[in-house]
């Protein structure tokens, strides 16, 4: 098993990839923002320790989601009172059950580290997790084989329309982002959307 706790290490080297791709999602993460009523609900998927999304303004309400007792133990330290951080499995949709629908869903770090047919299952049932107009910010690394490009499509096929790519030449990883333009689906409880490796 991955020590998930020391795979954030990178991220204190602002020279290291892992860094790089923070500011990318933190860029998207503060343009959504910019134009986030109070109220507006995040949720996040195997939110580590939450160096993606914390802190968020107060009025912004968001469940951070992360397996690991340690990455969930820092998150809380640093997370506002509109900010919960569950222990549990992100890969079940219960883990979302009143926080959904969201306005922003995060999905970083997951898509590199399940199955392909698990991604493309998390893809297509995101829109019960939104609200309308929702965006979806995802990672995803572009090693061969190179899934981004199936992913996209995913997307698209889900109801949503890109709004963002950033996949920087000479770098191993990449930031999407996308907007529902669908019509959001029920939540569906006890539903499997992935299993984390």
């Amino acid at each position: 098993m991955k020590d998930w706790a020391a795979w954030h290490a990178p991220y204190d080297d602002p020279a290291s990839p892992l860094a790089d791709r923070l500011r990318c999602v933190r860029g998207h993460v503060s343009t959504w923002l910019a134009t986030a009523q109070p109220g507006a609900r995040v949720v996040s998927a195997c939110a580590g320790q939450g160096r993606d999304l914390l802190p968020l303004p107060g009025g912004i309400r968001a469940r951070l989601v992360e397996l690991d007792p340690r990455n969930a133990a820092v998150a809380a330290s640093v997370a506002g009172p509109d900010v919960e951080v569950v222990c549990g499995d992100a890969g079940v949709s219960d883990a979302y059950a009143g926080a959904v629908p969201a306005d922003l869903v995060m999905v970083c770090g997951v898509f590199g580290n399940v199955p392909d047919d698990d991604v493309r299952r998390t893809v297509l049932a995101l829109p019960t997790l939104c609200a309308p107009g929702a965006t979806v910010i995802w990672t995803r690394h572009t090693k061969a084989p190179d899934l981004t490009p199936s992913v996209r499509a995913w997307f698209a096929e889900s109801g949503f329309e890109e709004r963002a790519f950033d996949a920087p030449d000479g770098e191993w990883w990449s930031v999407g982002v996308h907007v529902l333009v669908g019509e959001p689906a029920a939540f569906v409880p006890g539903l499997r959307l992935f299993a984390f490796g």
